[in-house]
């Protein structure tokens, strides 16, 4: 197996992972080196898009929508690498509700999150987007089969939108639930998490109610992409029917060494 690339100390970009090294059914791991996952880069710094320029990507695919690009902004460019935008709704979507996150008080929270409002929404959202996105995580599958590895998946945090496309990758490749799962929890460690930003930096702002508020927006759990891997037994009867059907198609052959190759 090819070695997995170093985890580095970026600045500006949160939640970076090579996906490679995990294992599939058939005893074989995905490649290294071949497939990335991240939070977005649109405040990469110079060594941070050096780092990037190193892996030798070959497509960026961004998952963020024009509300994102417009909180947070474009990528920052990579000399010859190819940026895809395939804008996915996002779990906790809506201008009005993101308001109330940044600034409502602590009635308004109780209102919208409280009660497990919050988790319910995180995860129907998840069901939502593999319902409803089969083209666009269709369209990934194939340019990763084809021509556009080795290649980095982000949205604005890494952890929903690039979650779900990359758990799809990753069903496609052979790769256990339990693994998918695991992988995606490490979303959760301290240095990769999305930084939660509220208007007020009062302390009431930020008090313990309402982080405990706004803790299912921003965490990674295990129960939201069951929600998804559910969806996708209930509607298509399991994952080879749901990769015919619905995320199209297997996007990697075994390599000489074992590894289950992308692209």
């Amino acid at each position: 197996m090819t070695q997995q690339i170093q985890e580095p100390e970026l600045t500006g970009v949160r939640n970076f992972r090579d996906v490679g090294g995990l294992p599939t059914s058939d005893g074989r791991r995905v490649a290294t080196g071949r497939l990335f996952r991240s939070g977005h880069l649109a405040h990469a710094t110079e060594t941070d898009a050096e780092f990037l320029t190193s892996l030798g990507l070959h497509t960026i695919f961004d998952f963020r929508n024009g509300a994102d690009h417009a909180l947070e902004g474009p990528d920052v460019e990579l000399p010859g690498v190819r940026n895809v935008n395939i804008p996915l709704s996002d779990p906790a979507d809506g201008r009005e509700f993101w308001r109330l996150v940044r600034d409502g008080d602590l009635d308004q929270l109780r209102s919208i999150l409280g009660d497990g409002k919050a988790a319910a929404r995180m995860a129907n959202s998840y069901r939502g987007i593999i319902r409803t996105r089969t083209a666009e995580h269709s369209r990934v599958v194939h340019a990763l089969a084809e021509d556009s590895v080795p290649a980095l998946l982000h949205c604005a945090a890494g952890k929903d939108r690039a979650g779900l496309s990359v758990a799809v990758t990753l069903l496609a490749l052979g790769v256990e639930r339990e693994a998918i799962v695991t992988d995606y929890l490490e979303s959760n460690a301290p240095h990769r998490r999305y930084r939660v930003r509220r208007s007020s930096a009062s302390a009431e702002a930020r008090s313990p109610e309402v982080m405990e508020l706004l803790a299912p927006l921003f965490d990674a759990r295990a129960e939201y992409l069951t929600a998804a891997f559910d969806t996708i037994d209930e509607v298509w009867g399991g994952v080879d029917h749901y990769l015919a059907e619905g995320g199209g198609g297997e996007p990697g052959t075994p390599d000489r060494r074992g590894d289950r190759r992308v692209g």
